[in-house]
């Protein structure tokens, strides 16, 4: 009955790694690639700040708040903020937000190509300059697919490149090769190869049982082993 039980493991071991073998090196690799590369370079944190110290004090901001807020249905907070040499105050409410020159009290317009990659420079902590500025009507999955946002690439090593939003001209988020190569092999490592966001995919819950089963299997060979090598050493004393 063991005899049989340690043949039908070592072939079940047998079977599932050479199913496994690929995936188990993504996972390690991943692994490694994924604590070996500091977050804070992943998020970009060393490429671009996602926000600058505003450089205006309250006298700056000299228009009417009931006239701005009155233009904003049921205001939630108020937020005193900046785009280039301009003023703005924000109005959030709990279903969007819209900003207003500090100065005239008017609708802020969506930023222009240039000033977008004025912004954006602003905003950089290295030594780079503007390959290309493109208004994406839905971005990229590096985005989360936001809809109006603008594209900035730079020609540094990294391929640093700064997602704006269309209408007020913020930083969205930052992304490098650094990000791109962790994304990959977040990819691999959680076995989602579209959005690469289900943690929990039926792919993944699969193989992790199947790893799961193949180190039972492997437990069940050592066990043989070491009994193996002490009837070899009984028989050797006698």
């Amino acid at each position: 009955m063991r005899k049989q039980l340690f043949k039908r493991a070592r072939k079940l071991h047998k079977w599932l790694g050479y199913l496994l073998a690929l995936q188990i090196l993504a996972w390690l690799l991943g692994g490694l690639v994924m604590s070996a590369i500091p977050l804070e370079y992943v998020h970009g944190k060393h490429l671009a700040k996602r926000t600058l110290t505003n450089p205006f004090t309250q006298a700056d901001y000299p228009t009417s708040l009931d006239n701005i807020t009155a233009q904003v249905p049921n205001p939630t907070q108020i937020v005193f903020e900046h785009f280039l040499t301009t003023p703005l105050i924000t109005v959030i409410n709990s279903g969007e937000q819209q900003s207003f020159n500090g100065l005239t009290g008017r609708p802020f317009q969506p930023p222009t190509k240039i000033q977008i990659t004025a912004n954006a420079q602003a905003h950089l902590l290295i030594d780079a300059k503007p390959i290309s500025t493109t208004l994406l009507k839905q971005g990229t999955r590096e985005v989360g697919y936001k809809t109006n946002v603008w594209q900035v690439q730079f020609n540094d090593t990294f391929n640093t490149t700064l997602y704006l939003n269309a209408i007020n001209g913020k930083v969205i988020t930052v992304r490098s090769t650094l990000w791109r190569i962790f994304d990959f092999f977040w990819m691999l490592h959680i076995m989602d190869y579209g959005e690469r966001e289900d943690f929990n995919n039926p792919l993944l819950i699969s193989f992790a049982a199947t790893s799961v089963l193949f180190c039972l299997c492997g437990i069940i060979l050592l066990i043989q082993n070491v009994r193996l090598k002490k009837l070899t050493r009984v028989g050797q004393s006698k």
